[in-house]
C-alpha cells in the first residue's frame, strides 16, 4: 500500500486497534498464580536506530522498509533508546522541542525500527491473539510477519491489537517503527526528560472466541453504610456463559452470580480507605477463561462544599509523581514503584496524582493494595503553546485545546485513562489533563466522563482564563484546582461565599533543591478549612539520567543541559523530596512532619497536660501510636515515658498528663515522639518514627558573662589594631572592619581574615530573587570604613568603627555602627547596629564568615537539629543540644546551594578535640560549617564538581531569609524575609 504519514494526521489516532478497555489479564480456569495465557514479549529485540524518519522508507511507500536482521543492534523492551546510547536526552519544561506547527512535525524524525520474533502453537491458533503495548513514545506503526497490522499514538496509555489473522503456526515476527514525534507530541508537553522507545510491557494474551471483552465494577452504599451492593456490568465478545464469584477479604466465599451483569449485596461491608485498604476478590469465569479483580467499597462524595469518603472528612496529604529512573528511565519495574509507595507511606504521604498522565496499569493496582487516593490524569498537556510567540502568552495557552483538530485526541485520551482504570479502588479523581488551558474540546470530554462514571470526583487546574474569547463552561468540574497560590489566596477564596466548591492544590510547595519552605504555613490552612482537601507537593522525585561516578567514587547525575540539547530547562527537573536515588532531602522529612497524624498543644505547663488531636481520617490512636516523651532543660532530658494505651477517634482530642516534673527555669521543652505501636508488614517495623512535636516550656533569659579585665593592650597603626593579653594576640582590620588573625595560646585560629557575609549560595528557590541581590551587591560587597579608633579601659579593650558595604558602582546597601571589646581572657564581644537600604531588595543573609584550620570539623550547638534548619523550614528539627561533623551538616544537593544551616541557636562551638571557637548570642542566631565557600557552591553546576576549600568555613548570622517555594511557587512570605530597616547583632566569640 502507498504509505501514508499517520502521525500527522489528527483524524487517525489508531488503525486496527481495538477499543479502549479495563486493565486485566485473564487467565485460563486452573491457572494457580501467574497467567498461562500471557506471553511476555519482553526481552531483547533487534533495533534499528534511524536519525530520520525519511531514511526509512526511501521511496515513501511502506512496501520498502527493511525487516532484515542481519545488521541490527540490540535492546532490551521495554527500554527507553537514549538509555541504551541512541540519540541524546533531552530536558525542557515548557517549550516543544519542535516548532509550534500543529498538526505537523519535522520530518527530520528519529525512529527506532524493533523487530522479535516468537512462537504460535497450534493450541494457541484455537484461540484468539491480541498483542497489547501498555507504553510506546510517542507513536508506532506495526506490522505482523511484515504485513502492515495498526498504528497508534498515546504514550502512556495501553494499545491493543487483534492480530489472531495475521499470526501463523510455528515462528511469527512482529516489527514496530516507534517514532520521536507525532501530532500526538503537542499534547505530551509534560514536565520530563524526553525520551522515546517502547518503554512499558509487550505482550500477547491468548483468548477463546466468546469471552468479556470489558467490565465495570461499580460499588454502591446505602445511607448508614450497612449494605452495599456491587454490580458488574460486561461487555462480551460473542456469547459466553458467565459467572461471577465474590470473595470476602479474608478469602471466604461470599456468594455466587450468574448473567451479563451480575450483582452482590454485602452486608455489614468492610469499606475501602487508604488507612485501611480492604479489597474484596471478584471472579469472572467463563467456560474457558477467568479474570480477577480486587474490589474496594466506598462513597466519594461532596455536601456543602466538603469532601467527605465513606461520610468522614478527609484530607490529601499528596505528592505529584512521575515515572522516572536515572538509570532506566521512564521504565519502571513493580519493584521500583513499591520503593517509591513504601516511601511515600513511611513519611504519611496519603495520596499521589500521576502527573501528567497514566501510570503503568498496574501501578494503580499497587496503590489500591498499599492504600493511596490517586488523581488518576489523563495523557495531556500542551503548555508549550503559551511559548509559540517566543515568549509566555495567556492568549495562546489554550491554542491547541481550542483547536478543533485536537477534539478527538483530548476526547480519546481522557476516554482511555478512565476505561482503563476505572476498576481501581484507589481513584479518587479523575483529571483531564494538566496546563493546556480550555475550551470546547474539554468541555466534551468532561461531558463524557460525568455520564461514564459519576462515583469520582472530576478535576482540572487551568481552568481560570477564559481565552479567544471562549466562555469557559466547568459544570464538568466537581472541585477547584490550582497551583502554588499564595496562602493569602486561599484565605480569599474561603472568605468569599462565592466559593462552594472544595479546594485542591495539584501542585504546591514545590521541593526544588534546598526546600520547600512554606509547608507549615500551608498545612495550617488546610486544618482550618474543611474545604480545604489538601494538596500534592511538586514533587515527588528529581529526574535525571545517571552517569556513573567520577574518579572519586562520586555519583554523577545529569539534568538539562547536560545533553549538549536546545531548548533546555537546566536543573528545573530536579525538583523532588527524595534526590533520584530516593535518598529522602530534608525536604521530604520537613513534609513529613508538617503531615504527622497526631499533633499536641500545651494546656499546663506545671501539670504537664497536653492535648492531643488525631488527624488520621479513619483510625483510632489506641490502633497505630506510641508516644516516647522527654522533659528536657537545656537540652538535657530531666524525665521521660512512654506512652501506648492513648485512645483518641479520628478527628477528635483528648488530654494526656506527663508523669514527669516540668522545671521552672532555663530553656525547657517537651518533647513527644510518636512511632508505630505495631508491626507493619509492608511498609515499617514496630517503633517506625511516624513524627515528633516539641513543646516550647519557656526560653531563657540570656545573660552575657562578664568581661574580664587586665593585660590588655591595644596598639594601633595605619591598616591595624593589634590587641593583646596575657595568652592571646587579635589583629583587626582598619580598612575592613573585622578580625583579620586570632592567635590564642600561640595557636592561629584562622587561616584567613574574618569577612562580612551578606550573600549565600542562591537556593533553587532563589533563583527570582537573587537578581535583586545581585543588583544591589550582596554578592561583591566593598567596606568602606569611615571611622575606626580603640581604646583600652579598665582592663578591657574598646574598638569602636563605622563603615559600610557597598558593591562598585553602587551605593551603599548597609551601614554598620560596631563595637568590639576583648577582655583579658581574650573574649571578643560584638554589638553590631545595622540600617539597610530598604530600596533594595531584603537580604539573604547577615553576619560574619571565619576561615578555620581543616582539623576544625565538629560543631557542639544548642539549637534546631539534627537536620539543616531555617527560620520557614525547621519542622523536621526541634531544639536541642547536638554535636555533628561538617561532613553530616552537609546537604549534598545534585546543584550545589546555600545548605546546612541551623537555625534558632543560643551557641555554637567549633572544635578539633584541642582547641575552639564560640559563639553565643543573647538572641537566636544561625549557623553553617562547611568545607565549601558559597563562592564555590554558587559557581558549580554539580555536586561532583566541588573542590573543598582548604579551609572549614565557619558562618554565623544574625538572621538567614527563609528558602520558601519561589522556583516555582509564590515569592518568600513576608515574615521570613530579612527585609528589618534597622537591626543590633550582639554576640560573643570565645577562642580556646
Amino acid at each position: 500500500m502507498e504509505f501514508t504519514k499517520l502521525h500527522e494526521n489528527p483524524d487517525v489516532l489508531h488503525v486496527g486497534a481495538c477499543p479502549p478497555r479495563s486493565y486485566y489479564l485473564p487467565k485460563a480456569p486452573d491457572d494457580g498464580g501467574e497467567s498461562s495465557r500471557v506471553c511476555s514479549l519482553n526481552g531483547t529485540w533487534s533495533f534499528r536506530y534511524f536519525d530520520s524518519f525519511l531514511d526509512v522508507f526511501p521511496d515513501g511507500t511502506a512496501a520498502d522498509i527493511c525487516f532484515d536482521e542481519d545488521d541490527m543492534d540490540e535492546i532490551e523492551v521495554p527500554s527507553c533508546w537514549q538509555n541504551a546510547g541512541y540519540d541524546r536526552h533531552m530536558y525542557t519544561n515548557v517549550r516543544y522541542p519542535i516548532p509550534f506547527d500543529p498538526p505537523f512535525v519535522p520530518d527530520e524524525n528519529p525512529c527506532g525500527l524493533y523487530l522479535r520474533r516468537f512462537e504460535i502453537s497450534a493450541e494457541d491458533r484455537t484461540r484468539r491473539t491480541y498483542l497489547n503495548f501498555e507504553g510506546v513514545d510517542s507513536c508506532f506503526y506495526l506490522w505482523v510477519n511484515e504485513q502492515f497490522a495498526g498504528y497508534s499514538q498515546v504514550s502512556h496509555s495501553t494499545s491493543e491489537f487483534d492480530v489472531t489473522d495475521l499470526l501463523v503456526e510455528g515462528e511469527n515476527a512482529v516489527a514496530v517503527l516507534v517514532l520521536k514525534w507525532c501530532d500526538g507530541t503537542y499534547l505530551e508537553d509534560q514536565d520530563k526528560l524526553r525520551m522515546s522507545g517502547i518503554f512499558r510491557d509487550v505482550y500477547l494474551i491468548s483468548r477463546p472466541e466468546n469471552h468479556i471483552r470489558d467490565f465495570f465494577v461499580k460499588t454502591a452504599l446505602n445511607e448508614d453504610f450497612s449494605r452495599a451492593t456491587i454490580r458488574v456490568e460486561t461487555e462480551l465478545c460473542g456469547k459466553p456463559e458467565l459467572s461471577a464469584a465474590l470473595y470476602a477479604p479474608d478469602g471466604e466465599l461470599l456468594q455466587i452470580a450468574a448473567g451479563e451483569n451480575p450483582v452482590f449485596t454485602v452486608e455489614r461491608p468492610q469499606l475501602w480507605n487508604a488507612e485501611d485498604p480492604v479489597q474484596y476478590a471478584l471472579r469472572l469465569a467463563t467456560p474457558d477463561e477467568v479474570i480477577e479483580q480486587k474490589v474496594g467499597i466506598s462513597k466519594i462524595e461532596i455536601r456543602g462544599g466538603v469532601l467527605y469518603f465513606n461520610g468522614m472528612k478527609i484530607k490529601l496529604r499528596g505528592v505529584n509523581r512521575h515515572d522516572s529512573d536515572p538509570v532506566t528511565g521512564y521504565t519502571i519495574s513493580r519493584e521500583q514503584a513499591k520503593r517509591d509507595l513504601i516511601l511515600m507511606k513511611q513519611h504519611n504521604i496519603n495520596a499521589v496524582r500521576t502527573s501528567h498522565y497514566p501510570n503503568a496499569p498496574w501501578f494503580l493496582q499497587l496503590c489500591s493494595e498499599y492504600g493511596f487516593y490517586v488523581i488518576a490524569e489523563a495523557d495531556i498537556e500542551s503548555h508549550g503553546a503559551s511559548m509559540q510567540t517566543g515568549a509566555h502568552g495567556m492568549d495562546e495557552y489554550a491554542d491547541v485545546a481550542l483547536n478543533p483538530i485536537f477534539d478527538k485526541a483530548i476526547l480519546d485520551r481522557i476516554q482511555r485513562s478512565v476505561i482503563r482504570d476505572k476498576n481501581n479502588a484507589c481513584v479518587l479523581m479523575w483529571s483531564y489533563g494538566n496546563e493546556s488551558g480550555w475550551g470546547p474540546s474539554f468541555e466534551k470530554a468532561g461531558a463524557w466522563v460525568k455520564s461514564y462514571d459519576p462515583s469520582r470526583l472530576t478535576h482540572y487546574e487551568n481552568t481560570y482564563y477564559d481565552a479567544r474569547g471562549h466562555k469557559n463552561d466547568l459544570s464538568s468540574l466537581d472541585t477547584v484546582s490550582r497551583m502554588y497560590p499564595a496562602p493569602e489566596w486561599i484565605e480569599e477564596y474561603f472568605a468569599d461565599p462565592k466559593n462552594t466548591q472544595p479546594l485542591v492544590l495539584c501542585e504546591y510547595i514545590h521541593a526544588m533543591g534546598n526546600g520547600p519552605g512554606d509547608a507549615e504555613q500551608y498545612q495550617q490552612l488546610i486544618m482550618r478549612h474543611d474545604g480545604f482537601m489538601g494538596g500534592f507537593v511538586w514533587e515527588w522525585c528529581d529526574h535525571a539520567v545517571y552517569g556513573g561516578t567520577t574518579p572519586d567514587n562520586r555519583d554523577v547525575f545529569r539534568y538539562g543541559g547536560d545533553f549538549g540539547e536546545f531548548p533546555n530547562d537546566g536543573n528545573f527537573c530536579m525538583d523532588g523530596l527524595v534526590y533520584p536515588d530516593r535518598t529522602p532531602h530534608t525536604g521530604l522529612l520537613e513534609y513529613k512532619n508538617v503531615i504527622r497524624p497526631v499533633r499536641a498543644e500545651l494546656l499546663d505547663a506545671k501539670a504537664a497536660e497536653i492535648r492531643l488531636t488525631n488527624y488520621r481520617d479513619f483510625t483510632n490512636t489506641d490502633e497505630f501510636l506510641m508516644i516516647s516523651w522527654e522533659i528536657q532543660q537545656d537540652g538535657e532530658t530531666t524525665a521521660c515515658g512512654v506512652l501506648d494505651d492513648i485512645a483518641i477517634a479520628p478527628h477528635e482530642s483528648g488530654v494526656i498528663r506527663l508523669n514527669g516534673e516540668v522545671p521552672e527555669t532555663g530553656d525547657v521543652t517537651i518533647l513527644l515522639n510518636y512511632s508505630a505501636k505495631k508491626d507493619d508488614s509492608v511498609f515499617f517495623p514496630k517503633g517506625h518514627a511516624l513524627g515528633f512535636d516539641q513543646l516550647i516550656v519557656s526560653r531563657a533569659a540570656r545573660s552575657e558573662a562578664p568581661l574580664t579585665p587586665g593585660g590588655v593592650q591595644a596598639v594601633e597603626d595605619g591598616r591595624r589594631i593589634t590587641v593583646t593579653g596575657p595568652d592571646f594576640r587579635y589583629v583587626f582590620s582598619k580598612t575592613e572592619g573585622v578580625f583579620e588573625s586570632l592567635v590564642k595560646s600561640n595557636a592561629s585560629l584562622m587561616t584567613r581574615p574574618m569577612t562580612w557575609n551578606t550573600y549565600r549560595a542562591p537556593t533553587d528557590n532563589d533563583q527570582y530573587i537573587d537578581a535583586a541581590w545581585k543588583q544591589a551587591g550582596y554578592d561583591c560587597p566593598q567596606v568602606k570604613v569611615y571611622g575606626c579608633e580603640s581604646r583600652v579601659e579598665n582592663g578591657v579593650a574598646a574598638i569602636d568603627c563605622t563603615l559600610s558595604l557597598a558593591a562598585v558602582y553602587r551605593r551603599p546597601f548597609l551601614r554598620l555602627e560596631c563595637r568590639f571589646e576583648i577582655d583579658g581572657a581574650g573574649r571578643i564581644r560584638a554589638e553590631i547596629r545595622g540600617a539597610r537600604d530598604t530600596a533594595q531588595a531584603y537580604l539573604p543573609r547577615f553576619g560574619l564568615r571565619m576561615f578555620l584550620p581543616k582539623s576544625f570539623d565538629t560543631a557542639e550547638y544548642f539549637g534546631y537539629g539534627p537536620y539543616e534548619s531555617y527560620c520557614d523550614k525547621h519542622q523536621a528539627s526541634y531544639l536541642g543540644r547536638f554535636a555533628q561533623r561538617t561532613d553530616d551538616l552537609f546537604e549534598d544537593y545534585v546543584k550545589p546551594q546555600e545548605n546546612g544551616s541551623r537555625f534558632g541557636c543560643k551557641s555554637v562551638t567549633v572544635t578539633d578535640g584541642a582547641g575552639a571557637v564560640t559563639v553565643t548570642s543573647p538572641a537566636d542566631f544561625s549557623f553553617n560549617l562547611s568545607r565549601y565557600t558559597q563562592e564555590e557552591l554558587a559557581a558549580k553546576k554539580h555536586n561532583y564538581e566541588l573542590n573543598q576549600s582548604p579551609d572549614v568555613v565557619f558562618c554565623f548570622d544574625y538572621k538567614m531569609s527563609g528558602v520558601g517555594s519561589n522556583s516555582c511557587g509564590p515569592q518568600l512570605a513576608k515574615p521570613m524575609r530579612f527585609d528589618e530597616e534597622t537591626f543590633t547583632f550582639r554576640f560573643d566569640l570565645v577562642v580556646e
